[in-house]
């Protein structure tokens, strides 16, 4: 069984909740049932489950008076096995986007009070099923990815003691001992490999058989395509998925990751695809990384919208998209050249989206600069280079050395840690998964 740390906050949730329902939103197979269940199992006698997608005649039950007395009679003559006790009972509406009065229903959960209710949904962000009142006030949100390397190390059985022992070396900014470094490379690579979805992850724990890994990431990236095609509308399914293609060809094929609509057909322009990066972006099916036109706090200010990179929201799904044979090159450390400097760059951009970073990058074609990710940080801005071995991060000292409010940046390397005078913390690319 995965460990999640999604766990601790649904736990402060219930200790902080005040007249609100909980929402539990993020891509499609990132763990989200099984997380609300396993709490659900462990800190109530009873849960009562409502999957709108695997049941959709289990909207009937919000078909009439919005009352929570209402709901809850209706509850009854359908799961006549359920109490359904108000503070023993957790009431759990799955896949809650198929059902828009269920959504609107969480306002009167809400100013009830007497019964917890959390939902789930992956496709919340699209509303293709607007929700006729949509409860603005009543919901608290929790946001959940796939298995960050932390996570993914918890899985493999790595203690907390070892994982502690890292974050020393890391607050302190010193050196790891080479054995031990040597050996978290060899384990990120494979979380590389693997990704974070749950599923994956398991299917590695289990069997340690990368073919096995490989059926289930095409499964689930099937899935996403399946999504698409199923709840985009009929002038954006093509494309959609057309653009969620080419991803790889964009970030792991080309020197240059800024996306180029030329790579999914000659001659394709922005007007003809934005709106289908738009419809990714709201499905939680890809994140985007924008450029900005100068390094500076608030980034939003400087950012553009018509510049950007686009991520899968794991690695899961980017590597199903290329052959089974890359897992090999990922594990054994055998690639080279753009595929395994962009593949980096992926990995690191990964784990900033999964610490819930808005990610930004900087690139001046006249001064010839260019920094890979931009994160703020406790209210500062902080640049990021990401290096395949450990070469100068020229770009990185000029910043630093030439921006008053930018005290530091990180440089993240296939190495060790290490400072210098310049204010560049370099660190091992497995670190972004800490900082």
């Amino acid at each position: 069984m995965l460990k999640r740390k999604v766990t601790v906050q649904l736990k402060s949730w219930m200790e902080t909740k005040e007249k609100k329902c909980l929402i539990v939103r993020g891509a499609r197979q990132t763990g989200k049932t099984f997380i609300i269940e396993q709490f659900a199992r462990e800190n109530f006698e009873e849960l009562l489950e409502i999957n709108f997608r695997q049941t959709p005649s289990a909207s009937e039950i919000f078909s009439g008076d919005l009352t929570v007395d209402d709901m809850v009679m209706a509850m009854r003559f359908r799961y006549p096995e359920k109490k359904i006790v108000p503070g023993r009972t957790m009431i759990f509406l799955d896949e809650i986007q198929e059902c828009e009065e269920a959504v609107t229903s969480l306002k009167f959960w809400a100013l009830d009070n007497r019964y917890v209710v959390m939902a789930s949904g992956s496709l919340l962000g699209i509303d293709y099923k607007r929700a006729s009142s949509y409860p603005v006030g009543y919901i608290d949100y929790i946001d959940m990815y796939g298995l960050d390397f932390e996570e993914f190390l918890w899985g493999l059985g790595i203690s907390d003691d070892m994982i502690g022992s890292l974050l020393d070396h890391l607050n302190n900014k010193s050196v790891i001992p080479e054995a031990v470094n040597a050996q978290m490379m060899g384990y990120y690579r494979k979380y590389i490999a693997i990704g974070g979805m749950p599923e994956a992850v398991q299917k590695y724990a289990d069997t340690k058989d990368f073919r096995e890994v490989d059926t289930v990431q095409r499964s689930i990236l099937q899935g996403y395509q399946y999504d698409i095609a199923h709840y985009a509308t009929a002038e954006e399914k093509v494309k959609a998925e057309k653009c969620y293609l080419t991803l790889a060809k964009q970030l792991l094929d080309k020197e240059n990751h800024k996306f180029q609509y030329k790579e999914i057909e000659s001659g394709a322009r922005a007007q003809k695809y934005y709106s289908s990066i738009e419809w990714l972006l709201r499905a939680d099916i890809v994140h985007l990384c924008r450029v900005v036109t100068d390094v500076g706090y608030d980034l939003d200010d400087y950012a553009r919208d018509d510049f950007f990179r686009a991520y899968t929201t794991d690695l899961s799904l980017l590597i199903a998209m290329k052959d089974f044979f890359i897992k090999q090159h990922i594990v054994e450390n055998t690639l080279s050249g753009n595929t395994k400097g962009g593949l980096y760059e992926c990995a690191v951009a990964d784990a900033l989206y999964k610490k819930g970073y808005k990610l930004y990058f900087y690139k001046n074609e006249t001064t010839k600069k260019e920094i890979d990710l931009i994160i703020q940080k406790d209210g500062q801005v902080v640049p990021i280079e990401v290096k395949s071995g450990n070469s100068r991060a020229n770009s990185l000292r000029y910043l630093i050395q030439n921006k008053r409010d930018i005290t530091y940046g990180y440089k993240f390397i296939d190495g060790n840690i290490g400072t210098d005078d310049a204010g560049i913390i370099t660190l091992p690319l497995y670190m972004a998964a800490f900082i």
